[in-house]
């Protein structure tokens, strides 16, 4: 009776593998500015739809908005020129650009369908080009569809590891590398939309070499004490310049 019932088990936990792999290849899809298949299982308005739900918990994270609408106003200026000059005119996102009061935390990201934010304390150390290189990265997140991609692995991962509990004891081995995986990726993302940062920049006139001082300052700023790159979902500043200077070289030809 005990092994039937551990057959039972196992049927239902592979059928559940079964299913999580059957969805994930029939949610995929090759993006049209990084030519990459992707998992994807959002429409590009639910993207929208899901940044816009987060973007005023999301700056309120960071002490709200910073009160200061000159210094918003070239935020708004780079960010749009980097839109209206390149491929990222022709999507479908609603890109907005915000300039958060946070004055201590060295940071800038992107949500889902296009809100983007920079803290007062990245922004404050950032000159024209600079700033453009800063959100030509995150605009490359964006057309990336890197945080859709990354919650359709963490879908299928918690599928996979569902069926695993229940076929058998493996939800903890199958979740630790689900972990390893997506930390992986995220490094891929942030090298993917550098590159698309570049030509952002090339074409909407700003110069790419800005990115290289970027990142010399966000390696500045994280002092003597930065985590490895193996421990971190970013790459080293170092690998990200060897990648921007062939980005550079690729699409100025």
């Amino acid at each position: 009776m005990r092994g039937n019932k551990l057959k039972i088990r196992l049927l239902i936990g592979l059928a559940i593998v079964a299913f999580a792999f059957f969805k994930k290849c029939g949610s995929q899809e090759r993006n049209e500015y990084t030519n990459r298949v992707q998992t994807i299982n959002m429409t590009t308005d639910e993207e929208i739809k899901l940044g816009f739900a987060n973007r005023d918990a999301m700056a309120q994270q960071h002490g709200g908005l910073y009160p200061d609408a000159g210094a918003q106003a070239r935020v708004d200026m780079i960010g749009e020129k980097l839109v209206n000059m390149s491929m990222a005119k022709q999507s479908d996102y609603k890109f907005e650009f915000h300039l958060l009061a946070d004055t201590r935390a060295i940071n800038a990201f992107a949500l889902p369908g296009g809100q983007i934010f920079i803290t007062h304390a990245l922004y404050s150390k950032l000159d024209d080009n600079q700033l453009a290189g800063v959100l030509g990265h995150e605009i490359g997140h964006v057309l990336g569809r890197h945080s859709a991609e990354r919650i359709a692995e963490t879908d299928f991962w918690k599928t996979i590891s569902t069926g695993a509990n229940v076929g058998a004891d493996m939800g903890n081995l199958v979740g630790g590398y689900a972990q390893n995986t997506l930390l992986q990726n995220g490094r891929e993302d942030e090298l993917e939309s550098d590159d698309l940062g570049v030509l952002l920049m090339i074409n909407s006139g700003y110069d790419p070499k800005a990115m290289i001082d970027v990142m010399k300052i966000l390696k500045s700023a994280a002092g003597p004490n930065r985590v490895p790159e193996f421990q971190s979902t970013h790459p080293d500043p170092e690998n990200r310049i060897a990648k921007i200077k062939e980005a550079i070289a690729k699409y100025k030809q």
